[in-house]
């Protein structure tokens, strides 16, 4: 199987910006040591604070949806609950 990208966008609500983003720093080496990610890069928009994208790069489809249901992403789930007002997965193949 194909390397998968995943461009996931998070837009936290306005008056959660902080917490969101500190929630979202804690995966980063939680996320980089497991098995399978090759990048895992969180970013966020300079004219919108509130939004944040995290570009990832997986070995395999099944290596990122065992990262879905890692402990550290219901951790995060429940520390952002109500702080989030919108998610966006999209799963795409690199093709050039």
């Amino acid at each position: 199987m194909s390397k998968l990208t995943i461009v996931a966008t998070i837009k936290a609500k306005p008056d959660q910006i902080a917490l969101v983003k500190a929630e979202l720093e804690k995966l980063i080496p939680i996320t980089r040591a497991e098995a399978g990610c090759i990048d895992y890069d969180l970013h966020q928009d300079i004219s919108n604070p509130a939004h944040f994208m995290f570009y990832e790069n997986w070995e395999s489809r099944e290596l990122w949806q065992s990262h879905m249901k890692a402990p550290h992403l219901a951790a995060y789930a429940e520390a952002t609950d109500g702080a989030v007002a919108e998610v966006i997965l999209h799963e795409m193949n690199q093709i050039g």
